[in-house]
């Protein structure tokens, strides 16, 4: 980590301070563990700053009750920090397709409310969780979405999570990271557990 003077400061034009506080599009993805719990670390930092917070879960069960959501709800409703909202599409699990036809729709609706969001300028921080599946699969347009990050206006940061982050998100990102699996309980037969899987 460089301590105070960057390696390489880009001839863009813009102050120090307008290069410190341009909007980030960040991509947490591969195979490890990992990827919506850091988004959903960086969601409390965005709740301490007292950004409003929007969480988009896409594919995942709306059944599905995560740790995070009771936690974070609990904080944006606290009235100290941001606002946080969480929507919710699809049937299954994020790794298990079901009823494609369906999930494929909740996905496309998913990022339309994103688009309106994004133009309303509505959150300082989108957790656009499993987000990477639906662009992977076709569902919702890759370089449609590259666009609208491109040009989405304010200092709105974006971070997407999932699998297979296609390479022009990942080319189009400020900020990548891949998690690698080493190991994990799952190898050796251990089912998920409270507190850790959800």
């Amino acid at each position: 980590m460089p301590q105070g003077k960057p390696d390489v400061v880009p001839d863009d034009g813009l102050t120090t301070r307008q290069r410190r506080n341009r909007p980030l599009t960040i991509v947490h993805t591969g195979v490890g563990k990992g990827k919506s719990t850091a988004a959903f670390g960086l969601a409390l930092r965005a709740w301490n700053q007292g950004w409003p917070v929007g969480v988009f879960q896409f594919v995942k069960s709306a059944k599905w009750r995560v740790g995070e959501e009771r936690a974070l709800r609990v904080l944006g409703d606290s009235g100290e920090g941001g606002t946080v909202a969480w929507h919710k599409m699809g049937e299954g699990w994020s790794w298990v397709q079901r009823s494609p036809e369906s999930n494929e729709e909740a996905a496309r609706e998913g990022w339309a409310q994103v688009r309106r969001d994004l133009a309303a300028q509505t959150y300082g921080l989108y957790v656009l969780d499993e987000f990477a599946y639906p662009l992977h699969w076709g569902w919702v347009d890759t370089d449609e979405v590259v666009e609208v990050l491109r040009s989405r206006p304010g200092t709105q940061h974006v971070v997407i999570t999932g699998r297979n982050a296609p390479a022009a998100l990942v080319d189009a990102a400020d900020l990548v990271t891949d998690m690698s699996k080493v190991k994990h309980p799952m190898d050796v037969g251990q089912k998920g557990q409270k507190g850790i899987e959800w």
